[in-house]
Parts: C-alpha cells; sequence; structure tokens
C-alpha cells in the first residue's frame, strides 16, 4: 500500500522510552515530518506483530534492542495535501518501552536522536502533539492519584 494519498489508514508503531525526567526523541529524515523531533517508530509490515514491529524498528532508528512494557497510547494522524485531499493517514499504536541493549545512536530516517527533558519540549520543533502525548503518559505513569495505587 502507498503511504502517499493510501486508500485505507497505514498502522504504524511509536516506542517512547523514558529515562529519568527525559524521553528519547528522533529527528525525522523524510516526510512526513521531515526535520522534526518526534517519537521513534514507523509502519507495521503485512503479518509482523505490533510489538514486533516496534522492536524492529527502534533498533532501526536508534540500534538498541527493547522491551514494550505496555500501550501508551493509540491516536490517528491525517496530512492533507493543499487541495484538502489526505496526503498521509496513520493510525499509531504508541508503546513505553525500556532499552534492553545498545547504544542510541541515529540510523535509517533518522539524522539524529538524543533524550529531552520533559519540562523543556516546547523548545524543539516537534511533531504536531507530541509534546502532550509524552507528558500525559509520563504524568499519567507516576501519578498516584490515577487511581491505579488508590487502595
Amino acid at each position: 500500500m502507498d503511504r502517499t494519498y493510501p486508500s485505507a489508514p497505514v498502522c504504524a508503531v511509536g516506542g517512547i522510552i523514558f529515562r529519568g525526567n527525559q524521553v528519547l526523541l528522533v529527528k525525522r529524515g523524510q516526510a512526513p515530518a521531515e526535520g522534526k523531533w518526534s517519537i521513534p517508530g514507523g509502519v507495521v509490515h503485512l503479518g509482523e506483530t505490533l510489538e514486533g514491529a516496534v522492536q524492529r524498528e527502534l533498533f532501526e532508528e536508534l540500534q538498541v534492542f527493547v522491551h514494550p512494557v505496555r500501550i501508551g497510547k493509540v491516536l490517528e494522524r491525517i496530512f492533507r495535501d493543499s487541495l484538502g485531499k489526505i496526503l498521509f493517514h496513520y493510525v499509531i499504536i504508541d508503546y513505553v518501552c525500556e532499552i534492553l541493549s545498545g547504544v542510541v545512536q541515529p540510523g535509517s530516517d533518522a539524522v539524529a536522536a538524543g533524550y529531552f527533558d520533559i519540562g523543556l519540549l516546547e523548545s524543539l520543533d516537534m511533531t504536531e502533539g507530541t509534546a502532550e502525548i509524552i507528558r500525559e503518559i509520563f504524568y499519567g505513569t507516576r501519578n498516584p492519584t490515577n487511581g491505579a495505587e488508590l487502595g
């Protein structure tokens, strides 16, 4: 299936990795969102599991082996061209992951990678909505008043 002007939404995965109060991001080297900081990830291949896809994508983009811990968020991204036609349509499953091994370095379509303080995400040129997703997952998993730890 073509990613541009698709006949149906394209399924993709992302991997969110926290280190203290920081999150690991990649700078995109290709469309969509070329040149913007984003959650690492990509398209799920036919016959590939979602967890397998996030493991493959994070190895390709960051050269690290990860363990997907849980689903952090499911969302969609729709990009339209100047005539209003759908240029890209992704359904994205973002996993919270932990690094098992490897050293973070950009690979495949990432031109840079690094950890960034969650409180300073607004200073980055990020893909739309990414900072909000990261904060929602970060604070949601660390907030004892979210109901998960109430007795």
